[in-house]
């Protein structure tokens, strides 16, 4: 049935597969040359599938896609707007205005730099048949804009002013959460634009030059920070002014914060509470003394959390019975931590004479733990879409390389330990993450303050051996010495941990649950390096991923600085290829972790565990596509002269202007720009080659 949408005619195409027989229903107005190449694209894909499962490929999808690149760029300048009007009442902002300012202008950089790029290498009357692959990195970089404007509206708010003041204050999310998203999506929307420009138009060769452009653009002797900032700074929004200003502006708000609460008498014990140096212990009487302070109920089966009623908002609160002096050093270091993927404590409070104290934080949902097991069912195998479980696997990497960064190794990271919410502005299946348990290797009872622990997911975390997230050095350790409670508190050990919560994460089954071993034996087996098997067909580079960092060699496994790298670096790549499913995705022609060992050779600072400035964090997309190109180059002349003189003559067609240009190496989802009409594909003519060379070879004569 004929439907119109965004006043384009489009049709519901249904292709099913079952029982291996392929049935297609379709009743088509095709609109151009390229919706002829997308139908025959549909129809090829449909027949390479093996499984039962019915396949239902919906042309309606890409041929709204098409317009909604367009639609997804003008709601991102409508939330522009918002964010420009609220700024007529900046001089209001008395929470964080330094980083609300900074937050939009930054904002304001990116949609205008966007725009530029739009303007000056698109055409507009392509819009519906040459933007698609605009979409997906669009789409990203609008719910950026939209949870940086709930950010902003969240710090502007005046209801319940002391409970933000009290919750906002500490927070680096401004700069450490949305403008690190931010920095590392303007680089992917500017490469999907330069995709798309590079088959803009039909004249042949202003499309041969745009190429050439690019090629230079990627030379290797850009790969230098400080050439980098000069040449692109403005356009990837790290200029000195900028980096400046993402160095500053949290120190400058905690200041201003301070003038404000001065001026404000009529509060005196929170304004105590909020100029109080950090770590610093209060009297209990400022918290269980306000009128407004109320417990809700008790959090999971441990009856030290409870969440609490304070000021109108909601906290989770650790209390509990101990002499101040046993709890300083914890208290110390968990105030210290700023970072928007770790748990720490907000403030504290003590009362002296009954012993009792009351560790104020944030209050989280549930643990990653508990929520796989909720959404995970017989219809539904896999817990995420893929994308947003490397959005995860990336948070929990973030939380743990700021850890290292402080020489705070966990211990204890497990699922139980990784806290989530859901983002209250998409409905996408994204989260927050934050760690827990880490820094009270003292305490036993530490447990994640979540609001939905039940008991049936509390006895079935302890139903699980703790044994599987532990590294084979910590068990052999532990059984060497029993008594040596320090074996597990080393950097490569909460790198095997964290593998196999990648594990968990990609395939939502608990490490070894399959495997019907028990403490001692699943002990041993770890230690004799078996590993846990993906259950089914998993993407290459993840499980790769996965697997070097649970290698039996300590030294093998890589830090979490190189493991961030390379996650944002697949993020992009998932990005770049939306229209393919967890199994469809092309691989990457390039090890990414071969990568990564050739970028720390060249920069030093690469291989430190020091924390990461959200302002690097283009130049590291940048050095990896730079590397990545190279590398894919190298590969094609290899390829090229083992694939005989008529591959190499189609190639040298190609490339007639006798220029080498360094070509993207991964396949084209269906349907993108990366895929256009009358373009010869070097790499598709070479496999084509390889085949009939192959099919000359198993020739009787041949053989």
């Amino acid at each position: 049935m004929l439907e119109k949408q965004f006043g384009v005619v489009v049709a519901l195409i249904h292709i099913k597969l079952c029982r291996g027989q392929i049935i297609r229903r379709f009743n088509v107005t095709i609109c151009s040359h390229v919706d002829r190449r997308i139908m025959q694209e549909i129809i090829r894909h449909s027949k390479r599938e093996s499984t039962k499962e019915a396949v239902e490929v919906s042309y309606l999808v890409y041929r709204s896609s098409l317009v909604f690149a367009m639609e997804q760029f003008r709601q991102i300048g409508e939330l522009l707007g918002s964010l420009n009007a609220l700024m007529v009442f900046k001089d209001n902002i008395q929470i964080n205005r330094r980083q609300c300012l900074l937050l939009v202008e930054a904002f304001t950089l990116a949609f205008e730099g966007i725009a530029e790029e739009m303007k000056c290498n698109l055409k507009f009357n392509e819009k519906s048949s040459k933007w698609h692959s605009l979409e997906s990195p669009l789409r990203e970089l609008h719910r950026i804009f939209k949870e940086g404007e709930q950010y902003v509206r969240q710090c502007i708010e005046t209801k319940d002013w002391w409970a933000k003041a009290l919750s906002l204050n500490q927070s680096t999310d401004c700069v450490d959460f949305h403008l690190h998203n931010l920095l590392w999506c303007v680089p992917v929307v500017l490469e999907a634009i330069e995709n798309v420009s590079e088959i803009s138009g039909c004249d042949q060769e202003a499309i041969h030059k745009k190429r050439v452009m690019l090629a230079k653009k990627y030379d290797k002797d850009w790969l230098d920070p400080e050439l980098f900032q000069h040449k692109f700074g403005e356009r990837y929004l790290v200029s000195k002014d900028m980096r400046s200003k993402l160095d500053s502006v949290w120190k400058e708000d905690q200041w201003i914060l301070s003038e404000i609460v001065t001026a404000k008498p009529e509060n005196q014990p929170l304004a105590e509470v909020l100029l109080a140096p950090k770590g610093k212990v209060l009297p209990s009487s400022i918290l269980i003394g306000s009128k407004d302070y109320q417990v809700r109920r008790r959090l999971g089966n441990v009856g030290h959390y409870k969440e609490i009623q304070w000021m109108g908002e909601s906290f989770a609160v650790r209390h509990l019975f101990a002499d101040i002096e046993q709890l300083r050093h914890e208290i110390s270091l968990l105030s210290s931590i700023r970072h928007p993927n770790l748990m720490h404590i907000m403030h504290s409070f003590f009362d002296e004479e009954r012993k009792e104290c009351f560790l104020v934080s944030e209050l989280m949902n549930k643990d990653l733990s508990s929520y796989i097991k909720e959404i995970c069912s017989a219809k539904r195998r896999l817990p995420f879409p893929l994308l947003v479980a490397v959005d995860i696997m990336l948070q929990i990497a973030r939380g743990m390389e700021y850890l290292h960064s402080r020489k705070i190794y966990h211990g204890d990271l497990n699922p139980s330990n990784v806290l989530v919410k859901s983002r209250t502005t998409t409905s996408d299946g994204y989260l927050h993450v934050k760690i827990t348990g880490f820094g009270t290797s003292g305490s036993k009872d530490i447990r994640a303050p979540t609001n939905n622990t039940t008991a049936a997911a509390a006895a079935a975390a302890a139903s699980a051996s703790p044994c599987i997230w532990y590294a084979p050095e910590v068990l052999t350790e532990q059984e060497q010495s029993p008594d040596n409670g320090a074996a597990k508190y080393r950097e490569k050990a909460d790198v095997y941990s964290f593998a196999m919560i990648c594990f968990e994460l990609l395939t939502g089954k608990v490490p070894f649950e399959d495997e019907h071993l028990q403490g001692d034996k699943t002990s041993r087996n770890i230690r004799a390096g078996v590993r846990p098997l993906f259950p089914f067909p998993s993407p290459k580079y993840l499980t790769n991923l996965t697997k070097k960092c649970w290698q039996a060699d300590p030294s093998q496994r890589p830090s979490f600085s190189a493991i961030c790298r390379v996650l944002r670096y697949m993020k992009r790549f998932l990005i770049l290829n939306p229209d393919h499913n967890q199994l469809d995705l092309p691989t990457p022609t390039v090890d990414y972790f071969d990568l990564e060992t050739s970028l720390c050779k060249r920069f030093a600072t690469w291989g430190t565990t020091d924390a990461l400035k959200v302002s690097e964090i283009p130049f590291q997309l940048f050095g990896y596509r730079v590397t990545e190109r190279e590398r894919a180059s190298l590969n094609l002349k290899e390829k090229s002269s083992e694939s005989g003189s008529e591959g190499a003559s189609i190639c040298g067609e190609e490339n007639g202007f006798g220029l080498n240009i360094h070509e993207d190496p991964f396949p084209s989802p269906v349907g993108s720009a990366r895929a256009p009409p009358l373009q010869v594909n070097c790499e598709t003519t070479k496999k084509a080659t390889t085949k009939k060379t192959d099919a000359k070879a198993k020739t009787p004569n041949g053989t």
